[in-house]
């Protein structure tokens, strides 16, 4: 068996990753990124730069994206704690168009999710001092910055707000516009 197992989610391009873990008394270790071993798998995109956030139970990041001729892919891991990690589809003439995928990523079941240019990404904090690393294939051009309400019914995101109780979230990041009017440049082919 390779070192990783990638499988596509319901909306093609959104991929779930999974490194084999190796543990014994001392603790674990895993390899979460190797371009080789990507590449053996079919992923080609070039990491370009590496982020890392913390935040208390409840908080909601995105949904975030950057526009052509600046998109940023994001590998997303959560190192510790828990997230509930999000993609919205947002690539024109796509059949999953505004369509979303989640699932929970933690530092116990090591799952990291793959959203390539042409997706919106955001997270739900389920834990407090939980951190998420972001492998990016773009680097931040904040001119190319756009976003999605976290809440928009056109998306209808089955958040697990009951689990956190409060969202925290920012007065820029309630202020995006929903997707039928967020400004997109992604063509799907």
């Amino acid at each position: 068996m390779g070192k990783f197992t990638i499988t596509e989610s319901k909306i093609p391009g959104l991929l779930i990753i999974e490194a084999k873990v190796f543990g014994d008394h001392r603790g674990f270790f895993t390899e979460f990124y190797n371009s080789e071993g990507y590449a053996e798998l079919g992923f080609r995109d070039t990491i370009v730069q590496a982020n890392h956030s913390s935040s208390r139970k409840g908080v909601m990041r995105g949904l975030h994206y950057q526009l052509n001729p600046h998109p940023m892919g994001k590998l997303v891991k959560a190192v510790k704690g828990s997230i509930f990690d999000v993609g919205v589809d947002i690539r024109k003439g796509s059949p999953t168009f505004g369509k979303w995928y989640g699932e929970v990523l933690s530092e116990e079941n090591k799952k990291m999710l793959y959203f390539p240019p042409g997706f919106a990404h955001g997270f739900l904090a389920l834990e407090d001092n939980t951190e998420a690393i972001y492998l990016c294939t773009g680097v931040y051009n904040q001119a190319s910055e756009r976003g999605i309400v976290w809440n928009d019914p056109d998306i209808g995101i089955d958040w697990p707000v009951k689990e956190v109780g409060e969202v925290i979230i920012t007065d820029k990041d309630k202020a995006h516009p929903g997707v039928k009017k967020a400004e997109t440049n992604f063509i799907f082919q």
